[in-house]
């Protein structure tokens, strides 16, 4: 399958009031490159949850998401664990509690399906630890994205989450064509916030309701968001990562590309879960009532 749009990390089962639904950065990223109109893919380690292990898309698909799942039509290639990373995502006032319940092992280069090896847009999605420096050396080609959340954050024997330093950022940061983060990622820190962009080719820090800031060449510009009536904000900050990349190699603008993300983050809250995630109509429609 051609693919034009891969993302690497674990789907997560993040714990709801209501039941276990699909996450992490991967599956946020995924729908929305499927609903900005292109063919995404997703390489991950996790249970078959949620998932069936028959892909109708064919190798190097080897699974699929479940018909109705907000991820059907994502190309998937499931690495075997017997468990999902999984989640427990509270909020309070604004502010997020998070708890690892269960882990799921690291993805190796080496599980990286050849026929994808020529993505040209990658989402380097970790989001607890599971994408080894390997990495690095994988896509010389592609305009490569990196939302280092899973690499700063640890947490205790209880599973509690709480900020942490990027320990292998220098590795990351000598590969990534974007680096995208959130104030919250680093701990709200602004010197560590500039140290990061002082080392990225192009950052971009996100910022909630107060929209994202583009750092390059030593300048930082900020973007203004657009309201949103929030009802979830879990996954924002991966969905603004995946329309950033996908509308940046469009246009080869960072700030018309942090506009565009701020919009489909924005609607993005706007609805339980993924279901929020708008399709390329409803962006255009928006900017064409209200402007760039």
């Amino acid at each position: 399958m051609r693919i034009d749009f891969l993302v690497i990390g674990h789907i997560t089962h993040d714990r709801t009031p209501d039941g276990y639904r699909l996450g992490g950065t991967v599956s946020y990223a995924a729908v929305t490159a499927r609903r900005l109109g292109r063919q995404a893919a997703i390489l991950t380690r996790a249970s078959a949850d949620g998932l069936t292990t028959d892909s109708p898309s064919g190798p190097p698909a080897n699974a699929a998401a479940q018909p109705g799942s907000v991820l059907e039509g994502v190309a998937i290639h499931l690495l075997p664990s017997p468990v999902s990373t999984t989640f427990v995502n509270l909020y309070r006032d604004g502010q997020r509690t998070q708890v690892i319940e269960a882990l799921a092992d690291p993805i190796h280069a080496a599980d990286l399906p050849a026929a994808w090896a020529d993505a040209p847009i990658v989402l380097l999605g970790p989001i607890a630890r599971e994408i080894p420096a390997e990495w690095t050396r994988v896509f010389p080609n592609a305009l490569i994205g990196v939302t280092p959340q899973g690499w700063m954050r640890e947490w205790d024997a209880a599973g509690h989450v709480r900020p942490a330093r990027w320990a292998n950022a220098a590795d990351f940061l000598a590969c990534a064509d974007v680096l995208i983060l959130s104030r919250e990622d680093a701990g709200g820190d602004d010197a560590y916030i500039a140290e990061l962009a002082s080392h990225a080719a192009l950052m971009v820090v996100t910022d909630g309701w107060h929209g994202a800031t583009v750092y390059r060449d030593g300048v930082n510009m900020h973007v203004p968001p657009r309201l949103a009536a929030e009802v979830d904000p879990t996954g924002a900050g991966d969905v603004f990562a995946a329309a950033f990349l996908i509308r940046l190699a469009e246009t080869d603008d960072p700030l018309d590309a942090a506009r565009f993300a701020n919009i489909v983050a924005s609607m993005s809250v706007e609805a339980m879960g993924m279901d929020g995630i708008p399709d390329r109509r409803q962006v255009e429609e928006w900017l064409a009532t209200h402007g760039p």
